[in-house]
């Protein structure tokens, strides 16, 4: 360090800190703190800094690389990658169920510009891949009745408990019949979780439909707003995400059924919240996907908060991310055999 100049020095030290912050984030799905889950949200960016400085003391022949390469080695290990070095795999037609999860912005166009280009556009689009279960987060209630979803006959929503019409609506979409149907009651928020009990050909299988406590920052009020006061609302956020997933997880365990969980997390693959959720479950984008598997665009940075799980007995046989402009969310779908014995 003596040997270093001062600007030397100054890039040091912000290496320490960005090493700091990725080790921290190593722990992030492993405590209930919500004060560091902020830090969920910036694992790639804080992979990518670390690289980059681990690339610059390498060409300065500095032993100083080593810093970034513990922090990075560290990360790996306890988090994984966050890109799927794989050729896409095609999700599977036959003796395979398609599942898709969508965040439809209640059908009011990308950026809630009340397009009606973009509404007929979602119908369009669910028709042409023909999934076989749909679960929407944030779904337009009058498209029960308008016969865009003819297609699936089963139909369960719900807006939550009955006296609490601020509740964003939930919908699961079903070829299959559903045979039993329940809320999962989110204490004080307007999100909320459903699921339905679907007989899929010989098996009954439990389908989850999760749409977590949503983190309420805009861009635009980024600028705005006190970064204290900003901090405290995340950290609310994030410490309702952690409690509706424990209730979820509370509902999945006494349940009798496989289980299939689709959803909205506003959260990442490095959350607390995403860990208990996950389980013993199986992502089908970190087994099928290809690629950083993006579903939303924060501030022109890319995150994947959109979910599909499957419990260990299936076998997930394709993953497909769709790179469209009909909702701030885009939608994923996967190919999921529900015994991988058969």
């Amino acid at each position: 360090m003596k040997k270093l100049s001062f600007f030397g020095k100054l890039v040091y030290g912000l290496n320490i800190l960005m090493s700091v912050l990725l080790l921290l984030a190593c722990i992030v799905p492993f405590t209930p703190l919500p004060s560091f889950s902020f830090l969920s949200l910036v694992v790639p960016l804080l992979v990518i800094f670390n690289i980059l400085f681990l690339l610059y003391w390498i060409s300065r022949r500095k032993y100083l690389f080593a810093t970034s390469l513990v922090a990075l080695l560290v990360g790996y290990f306890v988090l994984g990658s966050f890109i799927e070095f794989r050729k896409p795999i095609k999700l599977e037609e036959d003796k395979a169920l398609k599942i898709m999860t969508f965040n439809s912005l209640g059908f009011s166009g990308y950026g809630n510009a009340k397009n009606t280009d973009d509404q007929k556009g979602i119908v369009s689009f669910v028709r042409k891949e023909e999934p076989d279960i749909i679960c929407f987060q944030e779904f337009d209630d009058r498209r029960k009745y308008s016969g865009d979803f003819d297609q699936f006959p089963f139909q369960y929503m719900s807006t939550g408990p009955e006296g609490n019409k601020g509740r964003v609506l939930l919908a699961i979409l079903s070829k299959y019949p559903i045979i039993n149907g329940g809320v999962l009651d989110f204490p004080d928020t307007n999100n909320n979780a459903i699921f339905s009990d679907v007989i899929i050909k010989e098996d009954t299988v439990r389908i989850y439909n999760l749409h977590l406590e949503s983190l309420k920052v805009r861009p635009r009020m980024l600028k705005k707003e006190r970064s204290d006061r900003l901090f405290k609302r995340l950290r609310y956020s994030f410490s309702k995400q952690q409690e509706q997933a424990a209730i979820f997880r509370q509902n999945a365990n006494d349940s009798k059924y496989s289980k299939i969980v689709c959803g909205d997390f506003n959260n990442t693959q490095f959350s607390n919240a995403y860990r208990i959720i996950k389980g013993d479950m199986r992502d089908s984008f970190s087994e099928k996907g290809s690629g950083y598997g993006k579903t939303i665009n924060f501030w022109h940075f890319p995150l994947r908060i959109d979910f599909i799980m499957a419990d260990p007995e299936m076998e997930i046989t394709g993953h497909q991310n769709y790179d469209l402009q009909l909702s701030d969310h885009e939608p994923v779908m996967a190919s999921i055999k529900l015994s991988s014995k058969k």
